[in-house]
């Protein structure tokens, strides 16, 4: 089941009934229960699962009206100038979903094709434009890289009006050819003006925004971080190496996982000292608390952390990471401790456990398990590649046991790949160097 809150309602039916007045004005009305229908076809097939159906409708939505409103800009020029190879391009970098991307690269330039009244070789151009518009905007993380997929566009859209009409005069190259090339540079650089504006306004995340997040000298949670909690700080470093590999070797978000590292652990910030990576040569604060005020401790770093980030404006992406990265996982340690202390009476484990929610995607369960696993093969004696791997199987396998990987999408063979991608990194990091002979020996 999903959720579906009062300001989805809003953004769909206020985008709804703008499209209504664009399609009514152009005679199209009824595009609109197409779409619809079209965009359902879609969640069937391609989606299955997703708890923002109706925002990302709206968003899709707005794509078109997008297009729309550069239509009547551009249109009094040439047909030719409008942007519609932008459309794919925002849709692959919000929604990193090619098959989405294809079909809203059609029906984009069918509509508009309808809308102009130009024919069926219109439609194909621009549509062939939008695939390859789609094609080399995927995973892009450089504005360099939008400019020359506007240019690739271009040329492609060129080649494809050549291929429709094979004999031409001089004066097509002025009126058509030229303005269909132009068209590739003013559809990236229509998406490098709109992007933003997209981001903001359906809480989307795009490579470009996480490249800004993980900039640890610009943004201000991580220079404090790197100061008042420098042993978190590297905890968090060598997570983003960890799950970032993880994430690699199954297909996943590696950018978003990696920026997730980062930010997972800022509520340590609010008592950096009680965490042992930060208590350098100091003593253990835990030591003269009870188990249960140092399971209050830890448990508060999770929402002080949800806390911190909504205050510094962190989209809702990022903040799943700090909520998810333990699940409904038990403290052990201080449980342990609690039933020592118990003397018989009873403890209740439930008290002891991470309020959750459980890891929701594939990214948020990768670093859950990165993060008990760094800590646990930190605390090995020996770091041989056997022992490593021992230690990496029978974490994965207790979160497994104890449900927590549940509702993340992970398949067996998936948790099998992140293992053996855990195993590759620590064995990596915990090598074994040459000891060196001393000077006096030499």
């Amino acid at each position: 089941m999903f959720r579906i809150s009062k300001s989805d309602l809003a953004a769909a039916a206020a985008l709804f009934l703008l499209l209504l007045g664009y399609c009514a004005v152009a005679g199209l009305s009824l595009f609109i229960p197409f779409f619809l229908l079209f965009y359902a076809f879609h969640l069937k097939v391609f989606k299955r699962a997703t708890g923002k159906r109706l925002l990302h409708l709206a968003l899709l939505l707005s794509t078109i009206i997008f297009t729309a409103t550069a239509m009547t800009e551009f249109s009094r020029f040439s047909p030719y100038y409008i942007p519609i190879p932008a459309v794919a391009m925002l849709t692959i970098l919000l929604f990193n979903d090619l098959q989405l991307s294809f079909s809203m690269a059609f029906i984009t330039s069918a509509v508009v094709a309808l809308i102009v009244g130009a024919g069926v070789d219109f439609m194909l151009t621009f549509f062939i434009g939008g695939l390859i518009a789609a094609y080399a905007a995927k995973d892009a993380r450089t504005r360099g890289t939008l400019l020359r997929a506007g240019l690739l566009v271009g040329l492609v859209q060129v080649a494809g009006y050549l291929l429709f009409h094979p004999y031409l005069s001089k004066l097509v190259y002025v009126h058509e050819l030229k303005p269909l090339f132009i068209n590739g540079l003013v559809s990236a650089l229509a998406v490098l003006g709109a992007l933003k504006v997209f981001e903001y306004l359906f809480g989307e995340l795009t490579n470009f925004s996480l490249l800004e997040l993980s900039d640890s000298i610009n943004q201000p949670l991580l220079k404090r971080l790197a100061f008042e909690a420098p042993g978190t700080y590297h905890h968090s470093l060598i997570l983003s190496n960890l799950a970032g590999a993880a994430a690699d070797e199954i297909g996943a978000n590696v950018l978003l996982v990696r920026v997730g590292a980062y930010y997972h652990d800022i509520g340590k910030l609010v008592k950096p000292h009680y965490f042992t990576e930060n208590q350098m040569m100091a003593d253990n604060k835990h030591d003269d608390l009870e188990p249960s005020m140092s399971r209050l401790v830890i448990l508060n770093h999770v929402k002080e952390g949800v806390e911190i980030a909504r205050a510094n404006g962190m989209n809702e992406k990022i903040i799943d990471f700090i909520r998810q990265h333990h699940g409904t996982s038990l403290i052990h340690f201080f449980y342990q401790r609690a039933l020592a202390a118990a003397d018989g009476a009873e403890v209740v484990e439930e008290n002891y456990r991470y309020p959750g929610p459980k890891p929701q995607t594939r990214e948020t369960a990768i670093m859950m398990l990165s993060d008990a696993v760094e800590g646990a093969t930190r605390s090995l004696d020996e770091h041989t590649p056997t022992k490593i791997d021992e230690v990496v199987r029978r974490v994965v396998n207790n979160k497994f046991i104890d449900g927590q990987l549940d509702e993340c999408g992970l398949t067996l063979r998936e948790i099998d790949a992140v293992s053996k991608s855990f195993t590759k990194v620590l064995s990596a990091m915990y090598h074994v160097r040459v000891k060196y002979p001393d000077a006096a020996q030499k």
